[in-house]
């Protein structure tokens, strides 16, 4: 089989080197809109930009021709966006407008639609829906808990790909099941993508606990009480709530809030220690999908009728109208309720 992966950032080289190792010379096909980026991959064997220190498979096969990198691929084949969200709708319409025959698409962002607060499968089907061209493509969501780094080192790894198509959930798993990389499937695409979404707001508020010095008893109750707003949600929006006790849920929150290598968490730290939102993002030098999906977050909440204290307090704090201390003092002075 044939991967085409869209989008040379970190997660796209990390997938693709995954898919590479498994794969025969020149299957798996890294795009990107650069090529010079390009041009420094080959000749560096690694992408220092996104993703240093990592060596990266000599079967690569390296392309900046967009309709080239799409139409190599059968019906049989895998199309990888790896574009953050902000890019999902651009790159879904071009793909749409070269495709020559129906593809397997899958896409590895995590977060809502900033304008729309639309899941990422919605904006896909609204874009077939203007540029579909009477194609028929399957399409779904790889997400769970994963760092890029340690995935383009080939560490240990699993992942849920959801889909309406039992076929594409297979596809994707024989593309990337193998060596330190489990792929589970679900057909749950609402709760995958909600719990990918929610966890990076999430992990917003356990790095301000922790900025704050707050203890690991606060964090604890973060992520409990979080985890619960997730569900409430995700049940809402028309997913299962127990999907958010699997690997998009509860196990990409843990690792989104308390890992190291966390943007999202690193905002929290960050916007603990007094700094500007303008100011972190600008030394982040990578996107920080919470940042951007708060707010469309607290909107789906409340037009669903949802009550997530958490996530709204993060969206207050993210456009400057709370500080992390004051948002603290409202979470906690909430009056008393019962658990369920």
């Amino acid at each position: 089989m044939k991967v085409t992966l869209l989008g040379a950032g970190a997660w796209g080289t990390a997938m693709a080197s995954q898919a590479a190792r498994h794969l025969q010379d020149g299957d798996v096909c890294l795009w990107s809109r650069s090529a010079d980026q390009l041009q420094e991959i080959a000749q560096s064997g690694e992408n220092k930009s996104y993703l240093p220190g990592i060596n990266l498979p000599k079967n690569l096969h390296l392309e900046a021709d967009f309709s080239a990198a799409i139409n190599r691929l059968s019906e049989q084949d895998l199309l990888v966006v790896a574009t953050p969200m902000s890019g999902l709708a651009e790159t879904i319409t071009q793909v749409l407008q070269v495709a020559k025959h129906p593809l397997n698409i899958i896409w590895l962002c995590k977060g809502l639609e900033p304008a729309t607060a639309l899941l990422p499968h919605q904006v896909v089907e609204r874009e077939h829906q203007l540029h579909g061209r009477g194609l028929t493509h399957a399409y779904g969501a790889l997400s769970g808990p994963s760092f890029a780094h340690e995935v383009g080192a080939g560490m240990p790894c699993a992942l849920t790909v959801a889909s309406a198509s039992a076929q594409l959930c297979e596809i994707v798993q024989a593309a990337f099941h193998h060596d330190n990389m489990r792929v589970y499937s679900s057909d749950d695409l609402i709760g995958v993508e909600l719990g990918g979404a929610v966890k990076n707001v999430l992990a917003i508020a356990a790095g301000i606990g922790d900025g704050l010095q707050l203890g690991l008893n606060a964090r604890a109750a973060v992520l409990t009480r979080g985890l619960a707003e997730m569900m409430r949600l995700v049940k809402a929006a028309g997913g299962k709530s127990e999907t958010c006790m699997g690997l998009t849920g509860v196990g990409d929150l843990i690792l989104t809030a308390t890992g190291d290598l966390s943007r999202n968490r690193r905002v929290g730290l960050e916007l603990a220690a007094g700094k500007s939102l303008n100011e972190i993002l600008a030394s982040l030098g990578h996107v920080a999908e919470g940042v951007l999906c708060a707010a469309a977050v607290s909107d789906l909440a409340k037009r669903l009728g949802v009550d997530m204290p958490i996530t709204a307090m993060m969206g207050e704090v993210l456009s400057s109208k709370l500080t992390p201390k004051e948002a603290v003092k409202k979470l906690m002075g909430r009056d008393p309720k019962i658990e369920a």
